[in-house]
């Protein structure tokens, strides 16, 4: 009886242990600032996308931030490929926007991987880095939660 009560305790509670320590990982995911409101970090408000050619893209991405003058302001907004987390295209804002808040700038011929329909885009600011509201956006549906797509090819 000793000899079968261990090898499937040990087991047992292994896999316990690893379940837990990945409940608390994902906790602590959950909990950073990648989903804070707090306009300290740059939220990204809406996101136009328009096909401009076969896999070739225009952005234009609605930012919002406490900008305070050159030593804190959003500084760029990006493409990132959805599953892989490879940033595909980046916008820099060259000037804080303190007095036009919320600010919406544009960026074009952006080359999406073949393959790739789903990306997200985040914003950035020079003090806190990135840590606001995402958007995700499906490039295969009309619009959805804080954007819309506009295909022609």
């Amino acid at each position: 009886m000793k000899r079968l009560f261990y090898p499937v305790l040990i087991p047992a509670f292994l896999c316990c242990a690893i379940f837990i320590d990945a409940a608390r990982v994902a906790a602590v995911r959950d909990s950073s600032p990648a989903t804070s409101d707090d306009l300290d970090y740059a939220q990204v408000v809406f996101v136009r996308a328009f096909e401009q050619e076969k896999d070739v893209w225009r952005f234009e991405v609605t930012v919002r931030h406490n900008d305070e003058g050159w030593n804190h302001y959003a500084d760029l907004w990006q493409v990132v490929e959805h599953e892989s987390g490879s940033v595909i295209a980046e916008r820099v804002l060259a000037h804080p926007h303190e007095t036009e808040q919320p600010f919406t700038r544009g960026f074009g011929d952006i080359d999406i991987p073949k393959g790739t329909s789903v990306v997200y885009v985040r914003a950035r600011c020079n003090v806190h880095g990135d840590g606001g509201r995402e958007v995700l956006v499906d490039l295969n549906v009309k619009k959805g939660n804080g954007f819309e797509v506009n295909r022609t090819h």
